[in-house]
């Protein structure tokens, strides 16, 4: 049986995992940041010095995540966002512009996964498989095209469209997810060799499964402990690991590389 080391489940840090000096004053738009991952990704870009935006549907969650960051010293904004809502994407780069006069990076983090029916496909319901495609690839589309604009003009830019770890594994019961976020890889690919030209990269990330503060009926402690088993680093992982990749990947480190898969699975996967 594998012992999990409490120490490992998900956290926030006090410091970022490394030292970004270029991200300094970067504007990052994080979708979903109001919550688990996104948090935990705005937290680590205000600490080095980037300004997050929020772009977050419950306008509760992102205000709190502002206050958070404001709290330590940090800038941050908040915008109320449906990503499955084109006229919403639109508006949520409108009001980054509007406050900070540019957009460098887009992290494309919302999705429809917490409370989504885990059962054998010919089982889902419709309406959830039509849920997963408007908010997990719909959205990052949407948004996408928002930012697009601004980082042409500003001939350099950062796109991180999350995927997931199910997604390799092919795991039964979340076809639903599974086929939208595998769609992720395509899009990837096509908008990096469509954004080389004006310096804008392109990557697609492979989180695996990590704890969170949000209540997910769609895994449980038993399956964290399961997934753990699996992999070949056998713990859980912390969100701010995550979040590191994130960092590096924004910043002018990663300026020659575009259009790539990135997974930090604990090794259950080789993407």
């Amino acid at each position: 049986m594998v012992q999990i080391d409490k120490r490992c489940l998900a956290r926030e840090r006090d410091v970022p995992t490394a030292n970004y000096p270029s991200l300094k004053d970067r504007v990052v738009i994080i979708t979903g940041g109001g919550q688990a991952l996104g948090r935990t990704y705005a937290h680590e870009f205000a600490a080095q010095g980037a300004i997050p935006v929020i772009a977050e549907l419950s306008a509760e969650s992102g205000e709190r995540v502002v206050k958070e960051i404001e709290q330590k010293g940090g800038r941050a904004l908040s915008v109320q966002t449906d990503v499955s809502s084109e006229a919403d994407a639109k508006a949520m780069a409108e009001a980054a512009l509007s406050a900070y006069g540019r957009i460098d990076c887009l992290i494309n983090n919302a999705a429809v996964f917490s409370q989504i029916t885990i059962a054998p496909f010919w089982e889902l319901p419709v309406e959830e498989w039509q849920s997963a495609m408007r908010v997990n690839i719909d959205g990052a589309f949407f948004c996408s095209r928002a930012v697009v604009p601004a980082m042409q003009e500003g001939k350099w830019g950062r796109i991180i469209n999350v995927a997931s770890t199910t997604v390799p594994t092919g795991r039964p019961n979340y076809l639903h997810y599974i086929t939208s976020k595998s769609a992720m890889i395509g899009m990837t690919r096509s908008m990096a060799r469509e954004l080389g030209e004006w310096n804008i990269t392109v990557h697609l990330f492979m989180p695996g499964a990590v704890e969170t503060e949000v209540e997910r009926p769609s895994v449980s402690g038993a399956m964290f402990e399961t997934l753990a088993k699996q992999q070949a680093i056998q713990r859980p992982a912390t969100m701010d690991e995550y979040a590191g990749f994130m960092l590096f990947l924004c910043s002018d480190d990663a300026e020659f590389t575009t259009g790539q898969t990135f997974a930090a699975n604990g090794g259950i996967a080789f993407p």
